[in-house]
């Protein structure tokens, strides 16, 4: 039952993430799904991506803010506003990399855990 519950608000969390995303035109959104690889610091990264450093901090802001507003859900931390080249919000067992291109291109996260699900989110125009 509890874990029932637990995975509703995952849901109830990602999707108003997605929202703030989608709010200020992210692109190429990826759920990465971890929750069955053990070694895992998280159960999901969202994945997504901004033309420009104050695109990004935007993004970041809209996720921020929709998830406070919606659902009254605050990050236990974030980082990366210096610079908005790559930005982090970290909600314990989701974590929210918003990113330049050239970065995301990089690290490419993605395809750090091979093994794991990968749900694409449609670009919103």
């Amino acid at each position: 039952m509890h874990y029932y519950i637990y995975m509703e608000e995952n849901q109830q969390l990602i999707q108003t993430i997605i929202e703030g995303i989608q709010e200020k035109k992210g692109k190429q959104t990826v759920i990465v799904d971890l929750s069955d690889i053990n070694a895992s610091s998280a159960q999901y990264f969202i994945i997504c991506q901004g033309g420009s450093p104050a695109q990004v901090a935007a993004i970041a802001d809209s996720v921020r803010e929709t998830t406070l507003n919606k659902i009254k859900v605050k990050p236990f931390n974030y980082d990366g506003y210096r610079n908005s080249q790559w930005i982090v919000i970290d909600y314990g067992h989701i974590y929210v990399h918003v990113f330049l291109p050239e970065p995301r291109k990089y690290y490419n996260l993605e395809t750090l855990w091979n093994d794991a699900k990968l749900t694409e989110i449609p670009d919103v125009e």
